[in-house]
């Protein structure tokens, strides 16, 4: 091993110290109460090697949402591998959202304070754009398994592939949220439990996408 590949290997283990520092730190204390200062403490670096990483707190805030939108788009890629027709798959991508939620809730928080930011595309910020593509390319596949559907005839063909996807994803992160927010209010108020709706949202959309 050369002495440039050695000192990119080592730069990059530092990295993902830095990064597994900040998941303890950020996820502990939340986003808006961690500081720079804790992260570079609990990775034992000082504040100026820190910032040779990363240029300030939103920097490796992204980075965390990255590495849960990786996971997320592995686990997505693991379940479709397994479904015989494109509607198998949209479930599986469905039942794999709530999965990731329910055990990674950590990084499915992160996800969806990331949503909520306004991504600038035509920032020189390498870790805003790594993130908006791991973004792009996690629709990118949930829409390919709506096209596969669309052709092997499990999926009904008035179907638009891009806006179905995105309104399943939105869709599927405000039940999510409604049971996070409103879970007692469901089973005290309504008579209908967390699982009983998710249950329900699954199938809702099944038949609503499946093919006469």
């Amino acid at each position: 091993m050369g002495t440039a590949e050695r000192r990119e290997r080592e730069k990059e283990y530092r990295k993902q110290m830095i990064i597994e520092a900040a998941e303890k730190v950020i996820f502990t204390k939340g986003y808006e109460k961690a500081t720079m200062d804790d992260v570079a403490a609990e990775a034992e670096l000082s504040k100026g090697t820190l910032y040779l990483y990363f240029k300030s707190k939103e920097e490796v805030y992204l980075a965390l949402v990255l590495k849960g939108m990786k996971l997320l788009r592995e686990m997505f890629a693991e379940a479709v591998a397994k479904e015989p027709n494109g509607l198998c798959k949209v479930r599986a991508i469905g039942e794999t959202y709530i999965r990731f939620n329910r055990e990674y809730p950590n990084y499915y928080h992160a996800l969806m304070f990331y949503q909520g930011l306004e991504v600038n595309l035509e920032s020189e910020a390498a870790m805003e754009l790594k993130t908006f593509h791991e973004s792009k390319d996690a629709m990118k596949l949930f829409t390919s398994v709506i096209e596969e559907g669309l052709k092997d005839g499990s999926i009904r063909k008035n179907v638009d592939s891009e806006k179905t996807a995105l309104l399943l994803w939105g869709e599927s992160s405000g039940v999510l949220q409604l049971i996070a927010s409103k879970g007692h209010a469901l089973t005290n108020h309504f008579n209908v439990e967390p699982e009983e709706l998710i249950n329900y949202f699954m199938e809702f959309t099944f038949h609503a996408l499946k093919a006469d």
